[in-house]
């Protein structure tokens, strides 16, 4: 019998060799174990060292300060400006991993802002931290996002809308990118609409955006019609002060602002505002009592000439004239009588109680007028046509109010007043005077040169001004200044509107014409026919103020409706 036995030596070599593979299998998989530690372990330490260097872009956005802005609105809540959430873009220029000279280009073509070669020197400075672009659109976002480029951040930040763009922008302002209010109201309101709890409480102004809409749209179509350089009018309320709207165009857009803001012509602009001066004249004269009676006739044969200076008329009317006359047809000639006889210190005294000395109280930018250095004679007789001295065209409309509202100067305020809160005013005529002005007022639309301003059943009053500008060291004969002083309805008056337009040119709509009658006055009568019904003045064909008792006092064959200053 043979047994086979297996050969001792053999089998300790193949046992040996199955623990050995054992063995190396184990050091690999420590290895890798603690490959995939350290991998684990550096990205712990990636993501802390970038959330480290991610804090400046999130003390960037909390530099704003908007998150707490109130929200600004009309007289009726409807929103002017608010603060909404929005994009802003930045980027990492020392993480940056593409080619920056590519991106360099990319992002001009994006967000021209800057040209290449900036974007380039910006993308090469090794900082942490830069802002591409505050208050990016949707759009422009996907679009950069588009670029694949890590390095550039999409942030959302607070950010203030005006959903209404450009209306009432020279009464909104605009907000800095610190979240502080630059300019207009946003300025003026800056410490309320930040303060504790403000966005639970929205700042309502005066302005009714609907007004505002029609009176920029009318604006507009007569600056562009006559081809004016500028344009500015007001809605004021005779019985508080409140601006109901106020426009000056060319105007801009506070969502996206461009370059230099424009200049406010409705209360940065002084102007010498022509004959819409003259019914302010002739109401110190009465209050003088030098007009003691509408009957009154002045000298308005010829030309005065005092000194080297000669005052006469547009359109001569050769004859004696009453005071309704001198207003109807805006005679420079007996308008300077009036204040010749009247003297200098109640015409000057007049002109300071309307506040024509000094600078308004209004909230946002404005500038005071230029006050006559020489209260001569011959000061006395140009100031009362309007020569001689600039106001903004708001110090005309606080003093039409006084003129028409019972004799009562109250300060223009672009906040809204509570029923019953008016301040209750400074008497500068008396009520008795007023109502001889509301009657001269409506008198000059139904007989005068202001007759383009009647819109049927609104009882518009007002008087017409073209005054030539002023450039170069004197008056510019071929540019003036047009403008529209009213207030309706005039048996009871609510409201003041101002239209002027700063060197209008003529066409065929005024039959070649750029004087006052033919471009602010129609003007004005389109606006009151849309703005009258919204602010509660319902036309009434029926109802007017009384004006027979001058039928006797205006000439039958005086009174064609002619443009006039």
């Amino acid at each position: 019998m043979i047994v086979l036995v297996a050969p001792p030596a053999r089998t300790g070599r193949a046992g040996g060799a199955r623990q050995s593979l054992v063995a190396i299998a184990q050091v690999r998989l420590m290895v890798l174990a603690l490959l995939f530690a350290v991998g684990m372990v550096f990205i712990i330490g990636r993501l802390a060292v970038l959330a480290i260097m991610a804090e400046p872009a999130r003390a960037a956005v909390q530099l704003t300060g908007l998150g707490a802005r109130g929200d600004i609105t009309d007289r009726n809540g409807q929103p002017l400006a608010r603060t909404v959430d929005g994009w802003s873009l930045a980027i990492h220029p020392d993480r940056v991993i593409g080619d920056r000279s590519a991106l360099a280009k990319q992002l001009a073509q994006l967000i021209p802002e800057k040209t290449e070669a900036q974007y380039f020197v910006l993308l090469n400075t090794g900082s942490k931290f830069a802002w591409l672009k505050r208050r990016a659109g949707p759009e422009l976002v996907k679009a950069v996002n588009a670029l694949g480029e890590p390095a550039i951040e999409p942030m959302r930040e607070p950010d203030r809308l005006y959903p209404q763009s450009t209306m009432a922008a020279h009464v909104l302002g605009y907000v800095r990118s610190d979240g502080t209010g630059g300019w207009g109201m946003e300025g003026a309101l800056n410490q309320r609409l930040q303060g504790e709890g403000a966005r639970a409480a929205p700042v309502a102004l005066s302005i009714d955006m609907r007004v505002q809409g029609a009176l920029e749209n009318e604006l507009a179509r007569s600056m562009v019609s006559f081809q004016a350089k500028g344009a500015a009018g007001v809605i004021l309320d005779v019985e508080t002060g409140e601006v109901v709207a106020m426009a000056s165009l060319p105007t801009f857009n506070p969502n996206a602002i461009a370059g230099p803001i424009p200049r406010n012509n409705m209360t940065q602009s002084r102007y010498e505002l022509g004959s819409t001066f003259k019914p302010i004249a002739v109401a110190a004269a009465i209050e003088a009592g030098t007009i003691k009676s509408m009957a009154k006739r002045y000298d308005a044969t010829e030309p005065i000439k005092i000194g080297r200076f000669t005052i006469n008329d547009d359109h001569p009317l050769g004859r004696f004239i009453t005071v309704p006359e001198v207003l109807i047809h805006s005679s420079n000639i007996a308008t300077a009588r009036i204040a010749d006889e009247m003297g200098r210190e109640p015409l000057e005294r007049m002109f300071r109680a309307m506040h024509f000395d000094r600078k308004l109280s209004l909230e946002v930018e404005n500038e005071g007028p230029l006050w006559p250095g020489d209260w001569g004679r011959t000061t006395t007789m140009t100031a009362a046509y309007g020569h001689g001295i600039s106001v903004t065209p708001l110090h005309l409309a606080c003093a039409y109010a006084a003129l028409v509202n019972g004799g009562l100067w109250r300060p223009a305020t672009l906040l809204r007043i509570e029923p019953g809160k008016a301040p209750a005013g400074e008497r500068v005529i008396s009520a008795e005077t007023s109502l001889r002005i509301r009657e001269l007022l409506r008198l000059i639309v139904t007989e005068g040169t202001g007759s383009k301003a009647n819109a049927a059943g609104y009882r518009v009053g007002g008087k017409t001004g073209t005054a030539e500008k002023l450039g170069g060291g004197g008056y510019l004969k071929n540019q003036n200044v047009s403008t529209f002083a009213a207030a309706f309805p005039m048996d009871a008056p609510r409201y003041v509107v101002i239209a002027m337009l700063d060197s209008p040119i003529g066409n065929a709509e005024s039959a070649g014409q750029r004087t006052a009658g033919w471009t602010a006055a129609p003007l004005v009568g389109r606006l009151v026919t849309r703005v009258g019904p919204m602010m509660g003045v319902i036309p009434d064909p029926n109802r007017d103020i009384a004006l027979g008792a001058y039928g006797n006092l205006v000439a039958q064959e005086d009174k064609e409706k002619a443009s006039d200053r």
